[in-house]
C-alpha cells in the first residue's frame, strides 16, 4: 500500500481544522458546523439521546472501551439527587497525548458534548477535571468556556430549550492516580486522592454520593458529531463492534511522531507508512497499543487492527491508543525499568499489592539493568508481577504487572543477557530513549 492510499483511511473529525490559526475560537467551531449536533439533541427527549449514543457504538476513549450510552444509562432518573457529568482530561498514562492537543486545538467540541451529555442524563453541572500542569490548555479551556456563556450554550435556557448547564474547570495538582476516576471523585471533592471501594459505583453515589457519570474528553467530544451527522455515519467507520472514527497517538523511533485521527481498525503498519516509516536506518523492536500500562507487542504485530477486539486477541489492550514505538537501539530492560520506576512512584500507596510491589519491581528490575542480578531473579519479578496483577485495589497495579509479563514474554533472553553479561549489552550512545547527561553527550559528539 502506498502512502497516498494509506492516507485515505484517516478520518478527520475531531482533528479537521486543528491546522486553521484559530482553531480553538468559538467563530472557527460554528463555521464547521459547531453546536449544530447540539440544536438537534436538545429537540429530542433525554432518554432518546441516550438511545441513540448507545446505538451509535461510541465506546468510551479513555481506555476500557466501555460503550458510552450504555454509561449514561445507568444513572437512575426520579432520584431527587443532583445528577453530575465528570470529564475526565487528567491525561498522564505515559505515552498518551491525545486529549491535551484535542483541548488545545478544539475545545469547544467537548463543551458541546458536556451540555449534550448533561441534557440526556438530566444533569445541569459539569466538570472538566484538567492536568495542572498544562497552563496553555487550561487558559483555553477557560476561554472557551467564557465565550459559550456568552453565546447561549451555557447558562439558564441553553438555546431556550429551558436546560441550564454550568460547566466547573477544575486543575488537579499532577497525580497519576487521579486519572482512576473514583480517585478524581475523591480529588474533585478536595481529598487526597485514592481509589474507592466499588460498589457503590459513580453512577449511583459519585461526586458528593450523588449519581455521576465520568467520561474521557475524546469520548464526549465525539458525541457532537454523531448527533450531527448522524449514527449511521458514524458506524460506516472502524468495525462492527469498534465503530467510529479515534486519535492515535504516534511517538517514539518514528520519522513523523503526532496524532493520526483514523477509523479504528487501522493497524500500525498502515500508519507508520503514512507517516513515513521508522526513523531511517532503523527497524521497529517493540511497541505499546495504549501506553505503558498494556501489555507491549512486536513487529510481528505490526497487522493487528488497531480495535479493542483485534488488540486483545494479540494479548494486549487497545487502552489510550498511545503508539509507543521503540526501535532495535533500544533496551528494552531499561525501557520497562523506567515505566515500573514510575508506577512505584505514582502509587497512591492504598493497597498492599502495588504499594509493596512496585517498590520490589523497581529494585530488582535496576539490578537486573545494572547487571547485579542473579537468574532467578527474573522468575522472581514474573511472580511479584503476578501478585500485583488483578489483585490491587485499581488498575494501576495491571498497569504496573503488563511491562513485566509482556517483556518477559518476547523478550526473555536479552533479560538473561543482562544476567551473564553483567550489564547491559546496548551501547546508549546509538540509543535517543531517555538519555541522561552522559548519554547526550555522547550523541552529540557522536
Amino acid at each position: 500500500m502506498t502512502a497516498e492510499s494509506a492516507e485515505k483511511l484517516l478520518a478527520p473529525v475531531l482533528s479537521a481544522f486543528w491546522d486553521d490559526p484559530t482553531s480553538w475560537t468559538l467563530d472557527t467551531y460554528r463555521a464547521h458546523e459547531g453546536y449544530e449536533g447540539l440544536r438537534k439533541a436538545l429537540a429530542m427527549k433525554p432518554d432518546d439521546v441516550i438511545a441513540y449514543v448507545k446505538e451509535s457504538g461510541l465506546r468510551g476513549r479513555g481506555g476500557a472501551g466501555f460503550p458510552t450510552g450504555m454509561k449514561w444509562q445507568f444513572i437512575p432518573q426520579g432520584d431527587g439527587k443532583p445528577h453530575y457529568l465528570v470529564v475526565n482530561a487528567d491525561e498522564s498514562e505515559p505515552g498518551t497525548c491525545k486529549d491535551i492537543p484535542l483541548l488545545f486545538a478544539n475545545p469547544h467540541a467537548l463543551i458541546e458534548g458536556i451540555v449534550i451529555a448533561c441534557h440526556a442524563i438530566r444533569s445541569n453541572h459539569a466538570f472538566i477535571y484538567l492536568r495542572g500542569e498544562v497552563v496553555p490548555v487550561l487558559r483555553r479551556l477557560h476561554a472557551a468556556v467564557r465565550q459559550a456563556y456568552d453565546a447561549g450554550y451555557l447558562g439558564k435556557d441553553v438555546l431556550g430549550s429551558g436546560l441550564d448547564v454550568d460547566i466547573t474547570v477544575h486543575a488537579g495538582a499532577g497525580a497519576y492516580i487521579c486519572g482512576e476516576e473514583t480517585a478524581l471523585l475523591d480529588s474533585l471533592e478536595g481529598r487526597r486522592g485514592q481509589p474507592r471501594l466499588r460498589p457503590p459505583f459513580p453512577a449511583v453515589a459519585g461526586l458528593y454520593a450523588c449519581p455521576t457519570v465520568v467520561n474521557n474528553v475524546e469520548s464526549i467530544a465525539s458525541v457532537p458529531a454523531i448527533m450531527n451527522r448522524g449514527k449511521e455515519w458514524f458506524r460506516t467507520m472502524g468495525s462492527e463492534k469498534s465503530p467510529g472514527f479515534t486519535l492515535y497517538s504516534l511517538s517514539g523511533h518514528v520519522a513523523s511522531p503526532g496524532q493520526y485521527e483514523a477509523p479504528l481498525g487501522i493497524t500500525l503498519r498502515q500508519l507508520l507508512e503514512m507517516s513515513g516509516g521508522m526513523r531511517p536506518g532503523h527497524r521497529l523492536k517493540f511497541w505499546t497499543p495504549g501506553g505503558s500500562s498494556t501489555p507491549l507487542l512486536t513487529d510481528e504485530h505490526l497487522d493487528v487492527p488497531l480495535d479493542y477486539e483485534g488488540v486483545g486477541a494479540a494479548g494486549s489492550m487497545l487502552g489510550t491508543k498511545a503508539l509507543q514505538c521503540f526501535d532495535e537501539t533500544t533496551c528494552v530492560v531499561r525501557a520497562v525499568t523506567r515505566w515500573t520506576e514510575f508506577y512505584a512512584h505514582e502509587s497512591c500507596g492504598k493497597c498492599t499489592p502495588c504499594r509493596e510491589g512496585t517498590y520490589w519491581l523497581v529494585q530488582l528490575m535496576r539490578d537486573i539493568e545494572a547487571g547485579k542480578a542473579a537468574m532467578s531473579d527474573l522468575d522472581k519479578i514474573a511472580d511479584i508481577a503476578d501478585n500485583i496483577n488483578g489483585k490491587a485495589f485499581c488498575a494501576l497495579g495491571d498497569g504496573a504487572a503488563s511491562p513485566i509479563f509482556s517483556s518477559l514474554k518476547y523478550f526473555r533472553e536479552e533479560y538473561e543477557q543482562h544476567v551473564t553479561g553483567r550489564g547491559c549489552p546496548f551501547d546508549p550512545a546509538k540509543s535517543t530513549l531517555w538519555a541522561d547527561d552522559r548519554t547526550a553527550h555522547l550523541e552529540v559528539n557522536a
